[in-house]
């Protein structure tokens, strides 16, 4: 027992030593842990609140100065206090859409796959009815539905969000599963007794948590631009403080034509970051659990050293190398 418990433990050493080698999953970490803190402590740090105004009688947006850092719109709105303000609801709405739709993705995907027959061609169909479906037009047609006080519920627009973005993952989670269920570890499961429940959950899933991984952080890509979409076509309650509101409202007014470029400029940067932070993750996690990735760009590494040496072919060299002691 001791020697099959040592390789695992050697392996999950090795992944997170890769991991945390992996430049672009450290860039995506730090950038997004900035956004979450600031979305966490935003609001607190925030000069004024978000409806505050500095005067009623000024109708014309200010640029940054010393007393306002990104400057105020037409309303004399604090930008800098609405930003961040707004973090908090775009970044909780992203991630309670990618909780969601990730839940969903398994509940379709993975037992589709692992009990297949007419549960899986149910779940198939249902699958690729919301794949045919165009996910931000059917938002558009579902927030315009909904009362004006239930557009600013950061929860229940994520979870709307999710109702569109669960597909993907499920298409993905079922052939994987498909690839597993005949494996023996699984069989053996299924001889011993156990309950598909138990063999799904203990079996299955934990082979499928890099797929999980890279499916949670592209719904959650997929939910801030959702978001941001539907906050800019005006939505989402305008009473709300988000980045998306905020480029409503700069829109509304003609800031992009005007050259107020302190009003939209900052909270589009924001929503942009936020995005590359995690195709930044998404990317760095593909090339830790993707063998061929890692093959790919170790060969990428060592074709930068010196391939051989003049007059001596690798092969005699090694010999040589071994015949003199000398470690390769």
């Amino acid at each position: 027992m001791a020697s099959a418990i040592r390789p695992r433990r050697g392996r999950s050493r090795s992944g997170r030593a890769r991991t945390l080698r992996s430049p672009k999953v450290a860039a995506g970490s730090l950038i997004l842990l900035f956004f979450v803190l600031l979305a966490a402590f935003g609001p607190m740090a925030a000069p004024h609140t978000p409806d505050w105004r500095a005067s009623r009688l000024d109708n014309v947006p200010h640029p940054p100065s010393a007393q306002f850092w990104l400057g105020t719109d037409v309303q004399q709105h604090d930008l800098f206090s609405q930003l961040l303000a707004g973090g908090r609801d775009t970044l909780l709405i992203a991630f309670v859409a990618g909780g969601i739709a990730t839940v969903l993705s398994v509940l379709v995907g993975v037992s589709a796959g692992y009990l297949g027959g007419k549960t899986d061609e149910v779940l198939s169909i249902l699958t690729n009815i919301f794949l045919a479906l165009p996910g931000l037009l059917i938002l558009m047609v579902v927030m315009k539905m909904m009362p004006d006080g239930d557009t600013g519920n950061p929860l229940l627009i994520g979870a709307v969000i999710a109702l569109s973005a669960w597909a993907w993952g499920a298409r993905v989670l079922r052939a994987q599963t498909l690839a597993l269920r005949n494996q023996d570890y699984v069989d053996s499961a299924r001889v011993v007794g156990e309950s598909r429940v138990r063999i799904i959950v203990f079996e299955i899933l934990p082979n499928l948590l890099p797929i999980l991984a890279s499916s949670f952080i592209f719904t959650v890509i997929y939910g801030i631009g959702a978001y941001a979409s539907l906050a800019w076509l005006g939505l989402i309650n305008p009473t709300t403080a988000s980045w998306g509101t905020m480029l409503n409202t700069a829109q509304q007014f003609s800031a992009t034509t005007s050259g107020t470029w302190w009003w939209y400029g900052p909270p589009a940067l924001c929503v942009a970051l936020v995005g590359i932070a995690l195709a930044l993750l998404n990317f760095g996690i593909d090339e830790i659990v993707n063998p061929r990735m890692r093959s790919t760009r170790r060969g990428r590494r060592s074709d930068r050293g010196p391939r051989f040496q003049l007059g001596l072919t690798p092969v005699v060299r090694d010999v040589v190398r071994a015949e003199e002691g000398i470690r390769p």
